[in-house]
């Protein structure tokens, strides 16, 4: 067997957070696909046919990341790859002059303080282990323009500056630390019809969780990743491609 025919993450040991739907379940699957071994982690428990190691986790709850964090380690010794996928739903009704003080900090608490917190401390346990382990963090298109619902695009791009942070802080101890920026993808935490979106996608198709995993895949593999830290990957068909207008034949 040649080295290009290894699976990409043959051995790695993978704590993967909103794995019960959505891109985190996609990433979680891809994941144990590539050879990695995956705890994944959620409010509610996967499907039993995903195969996954399952820790239920609240994440909304203040030492929600600190419980979870114990018990991913108790599994799997070590943590070498680290990916947080776990959002609230959202709900269209939340517009910047009527989302509620309440459902503020739910998105802020799970997206950005418990992302924060708990990618920060499997650094600091791949760094004392001299792991040269990889972080991702699942962030949005709308981390830069504007949802209509300001708390989830605050807490957005406020992981995307987490995502800076950490990766200037950890890079120099081999820690790579990078974002994927999904578009418009079924299954995930919106209530909001993907096909809506499909006259500002050049492409012509709305995304699927699998078309984030298979790019998780490769941020997190050395063959593919190897160089990539502190970057945001756009996976989003064109979507960010705001301006697109179609060709003319």
């Amino acid at each position: 067997m040649t080295a290009m025919n290894t699976k990409l993450l043959e051995g790695e040991r993978a704590l993967v957070t909103g794995c019960a739907g959505g891109i985190g379940r996609g990433i979680a699957q891809a994941l144990l696909a590539e050879g990695a071994e995956v705890v994944g982690s959620d409010i509610n428990p996967p499907s039993a046919e995903d195969g996954i190691d399952f820790l239920a986790s609240d994440l909304s709850k203040r030492d929600g990341w600190k419980t979870l964090l114990d018990g991913a380690v108790e599994r799997l010794g070590t943590i070498s790859l680290f990916v947080h996928a776990a959002s609230p739903k959202r709900r269209e009704e939340d517009m910047p002059l009527s989302v509620t003080e309440e459902t503020w900090d739910a998105m802020v608490d799970i997206n950005l303080r418990s992302g924060f917190f708990l990618a920060r401390a499997v650094g600091l346990h791949m760094r004392e282990r001299k792991i040269k382990g990889r972080l991702l963090l699942i962030t949005s298109q709308h981390r830069q323009t504007p949802r209509n619902l300001p708390h989830y695009s605050a807490s957005k791009a406020g992981m995307t500056m987490v995502m800076k942070e950490l990766a200037r802080a950890l890079a120099p101890d081999g820690i790579r630390v990078n974002a994927i920026a999904p578009g418009s993808i079924p299954g995930g935490g919106t209530s909001r019809n993907p096909a809506d979106m499909l006259p500002n996608i050049p492409l012509g198709r709305v995304g699927t969780p699998d078309d984030v995993a298979q790019v998780a895949v490769a941020v997190l593999s050395e063959r593919f990743g190897r160089y990539l830290v502190g970057t945001t990957v756009e996976v989003d068909g064109g979507l960010g491609l705001l301006t697109w207008i179609p060709s003319k034949a």
